[in-house]
């Protein structure tokens, strides 16, 4: 049964990661919250990637728990490699994700959003990367620029509706992404990053969460990308191919 009264939060990639942080962190605030993924512990199964499944998705959140009066969409993939190496597949992948994904999913609640007048607020992952260049991680980088991009214009679309639409934007974040065992001690290219970001540390999924918790509850903010990442983006851009290639030539060769 649909309930108008009471807050629900939907987090499209909840099982892991940011997602799942926030799903906990939502959780522990006393809001209903519900959990799209396929992988990891989730209510409903859905990749985002297919449409359908997304349609499904949609019906059997709204049968079960009603219509969300905020999604967030964390879903995302990595990717590392040079553009002239990168495989056409790979640039499909990688938008499809990263970019089509979430946009597909915040699409699919606004005609119930607008029929039962809720004033929704959505939120989606994105990263510095859409605005600093790394040339180990193009396709990422253009990805993700693609997401920033998508929300701003939903904002300005959907706002007479009365639905706003943010992202956030991490820095270099602890998270499965970065691999099992990330972490400074073990990455020369992670411990620069860390020495790098004005509170002098990595991020983590924890971090992020209360960034867009913070955003959905801003109710006069709409068509921003907040940037969560320490200060990392103050100092210089995320680089790893030119650490790497610095730390390869040795401190006598400034090339890179």
């Amino acid at each position: 049964m649909e309930d108008e009264a009471q807050p629900l939060a939907l987090v499209v990639g909840g099982g892991s990661g940011i997602g799942a942080a926030l799903a906990d962190a939502l959780r522990a605030q006393g809001t209903t919250t519900v959990t799209w993924d396929i992988a990891g512990t989730h209510d409903v199964t859905c990749d985002v990637t297919e449409p359908d499944e997304i349609d499904e998705a949609v019906g059997v959140t709204r049968m079960r728990w009603g219509v969300p009066t905020s999604v967030t969409v964390t879903v995302g993939v990595g990717h590392a490699g040079m553009l002239v190496d990168a495989a056409p597949e790979d640039f499909d992948r990688i938008m499809r994700v990263n970019a089509r994904g979430p946009w597909l999913c915040m699409r699919a609640w606004v005609g119930a959003m607008r029929d039962q007048a809720i004033a929704g607020s959505f939120v989606a992952v994105s990263s510095v990367s859409a605005r600093l260049v790394d040339r180990n991680m193009g396709l990422y980088c253009a990805s993700k620029a693609a997401l920033s991009m998508l929300v701003e214009v939903a904002a300005a679309e959907w706002g007479p509706l009365g639905l706003r639409v943010n992202a956030v934007a991490p820095g270099v974040t602890r998270t499965a992404m970065l691999g099992p065992s990330a972490s400074v001690e073990g990455s020369p290219w992670l411990a620069g990053v860390a020495d790098r970001t004005a509170l002098g540390r990595l991020g983590e999924a924890d971090d992020i969460a209360q960034a867009i918790i913070a955003l959905h509850s801003m109710e006069w903010v709409t068509g921003q990308v907040v940037e969560c990442d320490g200060g990392l983006s103050l100092r210089s851009p995320i680089d790893s191919y030119g650490e790497m290639q610095r730390m390869r030539a040795g401190p006598g060769d400034k090339k890179g």
